[in-house]
């Protein structure tokens, strides 16, 4: 049941993205708050898979239309490939109207529908900017060494934006031990930075 549930969250949230993106009505900001974007390192490979669905829509239906001679397979081929089309589109949505917020509660940090986790300033010890490449594309991968838990919430197998904790926090979707550094991506990691330290 578990699964189902997260299954039915992650088709609702993408919708919701789809929806907030189509109708430009990303989500509303508290005063004070700053949005930063995150989809830079995937947006041209989503681009490119919409593109390419959106090509292979048609050609598929033209070519079952000429050699299947049942009617229905033609529309269940045509009904899940258009499906797919808009799925990547609601996913590319969820991801660009999503993005990360520096604000009076702390940073919030997303990644369309699998990540959204705020970290509240009293748990910040520091805030740094660096470039790291991950071992795989995975929203959420956790390093180990020693005692000491790293969660990096990435994005293209990329993180920018690294966060050192006072204390371990334990995070959802990390595992039981309690994390002591997030390492997440932003498009603008220095402008992320610099007001994170002045908060």
């Amino acid at each position: 049941m578990s699964a189902l549930r997260t299954v039915t969250a992650y088709e609702a949230a993408m919708w919701r993205g789809l929806y907030r993106w189509i109708t430009r009505r990303p989500r509303a900001l508290a005063p004070g708050d700053v949005a930063f974007g995150h989809a830079g390192p995937v947006k041209p490979i989503f681009v490119v898979f919409i593109v390419l669905s959106a090509l292979e829509v048609p050609i598929l239906d033209l070519v079952i239309s000429r050699l299947v001679p049942w009617p229905a397979v033609r529309y269940i081929a045509l009904a899940a490939g258009v499906y797919g089309l808009v799925w990547m589109l609601g996913l590319l949505g969820a991801l660009l109207t999503s993005p990360h917020v520096v604000g009076d509660a702390g940073i919030r940090i997303r990644n369309g529908t699998s990540v959204d986790v705020t970290i509240p300033w009293d748990a910040v010890a520091a805030v740094g900017h660096r470039y790291r490449s991950l071992p795989s594309s995975r929203a959420i991968q956790v390093e180990r060494s020693g005692d000491r838990v790293v969660a990096n919430l990435g994005t293209g197998g990329q993180t920018s934006v690294d966060v050192t904790l006072r204390e371990p926090l334990r995070l959802p979707k990390t595992g039981p031990d309690p994390v002591h550094e997030i390492r997440f991506y932003a498009d603008d990691p220095k402008d992320l930075v610099a007001l994170a330290r002045r908060r």
